[in-house]
């Protein structure tokens, strides 16, 4: 049994208005009593937040109106001294436009401009926030890709520093406790190289221009093996993914025990 909680309108233990990591902990007690065996928290990440936290700023460190990392490291041992596991929201599809990588991107950093998407003429793909999927950043005359809003840009999976960078984070969190990991829009980390337009009727069936070049990208069980094996498989690490559009039987081979994949996914369907 899992509970989900969002931190910001859960429980709040200063009496600012608003959900903290100290309010979950004080928490805990009830949550075990409701029989939950684990936690899955949503992002309480350093975030601008454009998008309810799943705009990252940066990755290791905690919104500052939810408290601080020693919190979140009290709140793991709190949770495993009463056997609960702590499940955390890996956003892995697109960092904040704020994000010290974006940021050096367009000062001219060829290494950063590296773990984005980039182009001049951009295609027809549109966002899931509405509108056109690219923006453009006069700093570097070029438009960048946000499948979601437009302060959430898309990094570049098949650069395999971003990977590197992906999996160091991963890391860092299991490495200070947690159990877990929810996956956002997992399923969208990989697109049909050189992005070409996205087929007009198929857009229009599905109300998003472009999504048959990302919703199981020709990458994404590589890319999920790789995750697994250099870091989710050595701690034990547990995954659910978020997969929209993935389809029963896509998510019955991304889930399967001989794929080495996901433990878990979303359907969607």
């Amino acid at each position: 049994v899992i509970y989900q909680i969002y931190p910001r309108s859960f429980a709040d233990s200063n009496g600012d208005g608003i959900g903290d990591i100290k309010g979950i902990i004080e928490k805990l007690d009830y949550i075990k009593d409701l029989g939950a065996d684990a936690v899955w928290c949503s992002p309480f990440f350093d975030s601008p937040n454009a998008d309810n936290g799943y705009d990252i700023r940066d990755y290791r460190s905690v919104m500052a109106e939810f408290g601080t990392l020693d919190d979140v490291k009290q709140l793991i041992k709190e949770c495993h001294d009463r056997d609960i596991r702590l499940i955390i929201d890996l956003v892995m599809n697109h960092t904040s436009d704020e994000h010290e990588w974006f940021r050096k991107a367009l000062c001219g950093d060829e290494k950063y401009r590296g773990y984005y998407m980039w182009s001049k003429k951009p295609n027809n793909w549109t966002s899931f926030f509405s509108g056109s999927a690219w923006k453009f950043f006069p700093q570097v005359d070029e438009y960048a890709l946000h499948l979601f809003a437009d302060k959430q840009i898309d990094l570049n999976w098949d650069n395999p520093d971003v990977r590197k960078e992906m999996y160091d984070i991963a890391d860092f969190w299991l490495d200070l406790g947690v159990d877990g990991f929810r996956l956002d829009v997992v399923s969208f980390i990989s697109k049909t190289e050189g992005l070409p337009d996205g087929d007009p009727t198929v857009g229009s069936l599905m109300g998003f221009t472009g999504i048959e070049h990302y919703f199981h990208g020709p990458h994404l069980d590589e890319y999920l093996r790789e995750f697994n094996r250099e870091v989710l498989s050595p701690y034990g690490a547990y995954t659910v993914g978020e997969c929209p559009g993935n389809g029963i039987m896509m998510s019955r081979m991304i889930t399967g025990d001989d794929r080495g994949e996901l433990s878990q996914l979303f359907s969607f369907d």
